[in-house]
């Protein structure tokens, strides 16, 4: 398959499961190592992926799907751009153009990015957070500034007598959603983010504690908590039966998904973290330097229990409970990656994708 089909793809099935929006990612390679993306440990996914590193410019493929999807009211995001290795002010006319383009249906998620899309290509990657942080308020300033020239100090991203006259649409800029997860981005959340959006907390728990900080992180800037979105990334791997989705969790491929998992989840299992007992996860995580070899034996250090810990997994009324008490606990917007079609077995990676579209339409009901 075309790597122009798969965004295409996704989106209509979005469409036809409810979904309120569809997101793209903003990398410059997978976050899988590509020794293991082959027929063998990748299923029937890789007939879809044939190349696992081939991936696309995610507001080129925004822009395109928008023109060719215009009855359909799916609000288009990425999530999340990388705010070091993209000029916040390009940033910024992206994002709003896309925006005016679909009539106020774009978003604009921002976060630190990973290593594995900086390092290798050149850019600095020193103090991630910092640089987040100012991107965000260079942004805010340029879309703010009515079209006068705007100067701004910034140890990063300075402005000087700088010009951005797109307009908002309809007075309305695009939402900032933030990735955050540790205490410093949390806060930075709180002060700046129209919602929050994380992608590493694995348990309900954790994620209730930490939409707290970012509450209270609002409220000492000013702002009502209760304004910011609570979202979640969360990867959801469903099937016919309990027996399929285990087989699926249990691929090599699957498992080599784990390694985004920071540390302290992997200990929560009894393993340490193959890459030391104090990595960070997906921010350091940089998969294309990882050997096939390598990689088998780091899928094998998974535990089934930490897979079901990072995953909402199981039939469509399971995952439905999951979720629930993830909604209990704060949520209330859930963007999901279908990693259902992972089974090696291709007939039970297409099976699934039936009652992964039941469960997009039961989670309208939550």
């Amino acid at each position: 398959m075309s790597p122009s089909l798969l965004p295409r793809v996704g989106s209509l099935t979005a469409a036809a499961g409810g979904a309120d929006s569809y997101w793209v990612g903003d990398h410059l390679n997978s976050f899988l190592p590509r020794s293991v993306a082959t027929p063998e440990y990748f299923g029937v996914a890789a007939r879809l992926v044939p190349r696992i590193d081939a991936v696309l410019e995610p507001r080129t493929m925004l822009g395109h799907l928008a023109a060719r999807n215009r009855l359909r009211r799916l609000r288009l995001g990425v999530c999340v751009t990388d705010a070091g290795r993209r000029n916040p002010a390009v940033t910024a006319q992206a994002a709003a153009t896309l925006h005016l383009l679909t009539r106020g249906r774009a978003m604009l998620g921002i976060g630190v990015g990973e290593r594995e899309g900086n390092e290798p290509y050149g850019v600095e990657w020193t103090k991630p957070v910092a640089r987040v942080e100012e991107a965000i308020a260079t942004i805010r300033a340029l879309w703010n500034s009515a079209g006068e020239a705007v100067s701004r100090a910034s140890p990063y991203f300075p402005l000087k007598n700088a010009v951005f006259d797109l307009p908002p649409y309809r007075g309305r800029w695009p939402e900032i959603w933030v990735a955050a997860h540790g205490p410093r981005m949390l806060r930075v959340t709180g002060r700046e983010a129209d919602a929050w959006i994380p992608f590493i907390l694995s348990r309900p728990s954790d994620y209730r504690d930490a939409l707290e900080v970012v509450r209270a992180a609002a409220s000492d800037a000013g702002r009502d908590p209760m304004s910011i979105i609570p979202a979640v990334v969360r990867t959801v791997v469903t099937g016919r039966s309990r027996d399929d989705v285990d087989e699926a969790l249990d691929t090599v491929i699957m498992k080599c998904s784990a390694l985004a998992a920071p540390a302290k989840a992997w200990s929560r299992h009894g393993v340490q973290h193959p890459l030391g007992a104090d990595f960070s996860g997906v921010q350091d995580l940089v998969p294309q330097l990882i050997d096939k070899e390598t990689a088998l034996s780091y899928a094998a250090m998974v535990p089934a229990s930490l897979m079901k810990e990072i995953t909402f997994n199981g039939t469509p009324t399971e995952i439905i409970d999951q979720v629930a008490e993830w909604r209990d606990h704060g949520l209330q917007y859930l963007v999901l990656i279908n990693g259902s079609m992972l089974n090696p077995k291709a007939r039970k990676g297409f099976a699934a994708s039936v009652p992964y579209m039941d469960v997009l339409r039961r989670l309208k009901k939550l």
